[in-house]
């Protein structure tokens, strides 16, 4: 699965967040180190979210403008 990132580069580092998944970041002193946490964070995000939906009736729905 491919997710659009967010990559900042700040002062101390970087930081990095995923705009599809709302509150799921991370950071890295380098480049580097910050896509290898975010793609950790995304693989947690994802297991934690599994658990919330746990027996929960999923559904998708459309929606125009």
């Amino acid at each position: 699965m491919k997710y659009k990132i967010a990559l900042l580069k700040r002062d101390e580092g970087y930081s990095v967040s995923v705009p599809g998944l709302p509150g799921c970041w991370s950071q890295g002193a380098t480049e580097q180190e910050a896509l290898a946490n975010i793609k950790d964070a995304i693989r947690e995000y994802l297991a934690a979210r599994e658990g919330l939906l746990k027996g929960a009736v999923v559904r998708e729905v459309e929606v125009t403008s």
